[in-house]
């Protein structure tokens, strides 16, 4: 069996150029235009597409290995990245459970296209499950969309956004309804991006006055709650562990950071390096210790998404589940790295404090705490009885 090497996508020198820019783009909240550039040419937003409509065919596996590679230089870059590759891997699982509709995006990613995730809206703790954006049906078959997204990755570049919105207007309403639109006069973007970390992913409110999505581009209309519709599961499964994908490889590099620091600083008390002293040594052992757990679980997960497994009911809580480890781990390990690198680390300057700041973003993607906690206890205990 060939070993997969990450290298062949994301070549060292790439990453360099990613890696050096990434403060400028934190520093002065831009996007990372040139990164997303120098991946295009690089045939990075088709990595998920099969080889006979001419991406290069990898597994969702293979994509979690290199948006842990991608974490590491610039995890901003890797967090905007992924929300095209969530959509790039929902056609993917498509496409191998035989399920039509999504050919066009597997299509458009090969042409070059970018398309958002615009799914989160303020307030809204039903996520993929409700919407408060309208769904106005034209009567051909398309809809009219218009409400408010947040948190929309991407917003200066994409060409399509992934959208969905609520029918309840139609004789079979009420339906909740995935559709695509094009950037149009009826999309306008919020200029409202200024975060603590996570900056160049631009992700700004995007408002929907009757954005239109004709019939060839809306995917699927299901009804609203809990559902065992591909477009859920696609979603849920892809998102999950590409986001723990990224916090992953945030930690990984966390540490690489922690174990050159610990071995080029020096005690004046002793004279030796501070991977020799025995409280440094634990730290970082219970940070490796930490991070080593998470890998071989997004792998596993991701592999079972490829190979088609049935996990049934067990999906949900596997998958919220390795998101919040992920999400948990990363923190604790970016912590520790800041205590090991001592107080360098707190100027604006230093690679770690950049990704002190950048980590704090997981904590508000879905799958959130609260909702991962509620996911594992109904499966371990049954549903809280009414």
């Amino acid at each position: 069996m060939s070993t997969f090497d990450p290298t062949a996508f994301l070549p060292d020198d790439l990453l360099e150029r990613i890696r050096e820019r990434a403060p400028i783009h934190d520093r002065e909240n831009t996007f990372p235009q040139q990164d997303l550039d120098e991946l295009r040419d690089a045939g990075y937003l088709s990595i998920l597409v099969p080889t006979e409509r001419g991406g290069a065919g990898l597994g969702l596996a293979e994509a979690a290995l290199l948006q842990q590679r991608l974490a590491g230089a610039a995890p901003a870059t890797a967090l905007a990245i992924n929300m095209h590759l969530v959509w790039t891997g929902v056609a993917k699982v498509f496409s191998d459970r035989g399920v039509p509709g999504l050919e066009f995006v597997q299509d458009g990613a090969v042409a070059g296209e970018v398309f958002a995730f615009g799914i989160s809206e303020g307030g809204n703790d039903l996520v993929l499950f409700g919407s408060d954006t309208a769904a106005v049906p034209d009567g051909d078959g398309g809809y009219a969309f218009t409400g408010t997204k947040i948190f929309t990755s991407l917003a200066p570049v994409w060409t399509r956004l992934g959208l969905h919105g609520l029918d309840t207007t139609s004789s079979d309403a009420p339906k909740l309804v995935f559709a695509f639109v094009e950037r149009t006069d009826a999309v306008t973007t919020s200029d409202d991006w200024d975060t603590l970390g996570m900056r160049g992913t631009q992700s700004r409110t995007t408002r929907l006055n009757g954005a239109m999505a004709d019939a060839a581009h809306v995917v699927r209309r299901i009804d609203p709650g809990p559902s065992p519709d591909p477009i859920v599961f696609g979603i849920f499964s892809v998102f999950e562990i590409l986001l723990a994908s990224v916090y992953t490889g945030i930690a990984r590099r966390a540490l690489e950071l922690a174990v050159a620091t610990a071995q080029k600083r020096h005690s004046k008390k002793t004279g030796l390096a501070y991977s020799q002293d025995p409280d440094i040594r634990w730290r970082i052992a219970d940070m490796g210790l930490a991070y080593d757990a998470l890998p071989p679980q997004i792998a596993a997960l991701a592999r079972d998404v490829d190979d088609r497994v049935d996990n049934g009911v067990r999906w949900f809580p596997l998958l919220s589940g390795v998101k919040h480890r992920a999400i948990t781990m990363a923190k604790h390990v970016v912590d520790e790295a800041m205590l090991v690198a001592g107080g360098g680390s707190y100027f604006s300057a230093n690679e770690l404090s950049r990704l002190y700041r950048d980590v704090l973003a997981g904590a508000f993607h879905p799958s959130d705490p609260e909702s991962a906690h509620s996911t594992a206890a109904s499966a371990l205990l049954g549903p809280i009885e009414s």
